[in-house]
């Protein structure tokens, strides 16, 4: 049985009013997953992943942007690049 991995994801964006997480874990739908804003300015939210590869962008004030910290990325339909986890 595949097991789910909680994986952190954070995003520095100090200024921001919203950021919130898609990709394919939830329908690529940002309203499933917002995230919370730190006192240091860090975006953060704990999502469990079922096992395997997964894509994924953060929506910054209604911006879709890829994870500067990203290790791997991959080109979408879009013209722009998803970011890749592996849980």
């Amino acid at each position: 049985m595949a097991r789910n991995t909680k994986v952190e994801f954070t995003y520095a964006a100090p200024q921001a009013y919203s950021v919130e997480l898609a990709g394919t874990f939830n329908d690529w739908d940002p309203s499933k997953s917002p995230m919370r804003q730190g006192r240091d300015g860090i975006w953060r939210i704990k999502a469990s992943l079922p096992s395997g590869r997964h894509e994924y962008r953060f929506v910054v004030d209604g911006q879709w942007v890829s994870d500067p910290n990203a290790v791997e990325s991959v080109l979408n339909p879009y013209g722009s690049e998803n970011s890749v986890i592996y849980a």
